[in-house]
C-alpha cells in the first residue's frame, strides 16, 4: 500500500475527509462578513458625520439634530439587520420585520411632536444606504487590495 493512501481516511459512507481549508471557510466567511459588518457601519457614521456638518452650515442646528435622529436610528436598524442576518445562516427561519417597527414609531412621534421635522429624520435614516452604495461603487471599480 502506498503511503500517500494512509494518510486520507474515509467516512463512513467511503468519502475521504474534506481538506481542512473546506473546514475553515466558514470561519473566514464570517471573519468576511464581520468585516464587512464593520466597514458597513464606519461608513455610515462617517458619511452621516459629514453630512451632519454641511446640514448645520447650511441650514440649522435644529434640522442638522433632526438627521441625527435619523440617522442614528438608521445605524440601530442596520445592527438589528445584521443580528438578523448572522442568524439566518444559523437558524433556518426567515428574517423578521419587526426591526422595520423601529422606524415607523420614529416616522410616528416625528408626525406628533412638533419639534421633529419628517424630511431630514427620514433623509438620516436613508443614511445607511449610502454607505452600501458607497462600498459596492468601491468594490466594485478599485481593484481588490487583498
Amino acid at each position: 500500500m502506498n503511503t500517500s493512501d494512509e494518510s486520507h481516511e474515509t467516512t463512513p459512507n467511503g468519502n475521504p475527509n474534506p481538506p481542512d481549508s473546506l473546514n475553515e471557510e466558514p470561519n473566514a466567511s464570517m471573519e468576511e462578513y464581520y468585516r464587512l459588518q464593520q466597514e458597513l457601519f464606519i461608513g455610515t457614521l462617517a458619511i452621516a458625520g459629514v453630512i451632519f456638518i454641511f446640514v448645520w452650515i447650511f441650514y440649522s442646528l435644529n434640522i442638522a439634530l433632526n438627521y441625527v435622529i435619523g440617522a442614528c436610528t438608521g445605524v440601530v436598524y442596520l445592527r438589528m439587520l445584521a443580528k438578523n442576518v448572522e442568524q439566518l445562516g444559523r437558524q433556518k427561519e426567515r428574517l423578521s420585520n419587526t426591526r422595520l417597527a423601529l422606524f415607523i414609531g420614529l416616522i410616528i412621534v416625528a408626525t406628533q411632536w412638533k419639534q421633529l421635522q419628517i424630511v431630514p429624520i427620514f433623509l438620516g435614516f436613508l443614511t445607511y444606504k449610502a454607505a452600501v452604495i458607497v462600498y459596492v461603487l468601491r468594490t466594485t471599480f478599485l481593484p481588490n487590495p487583498r
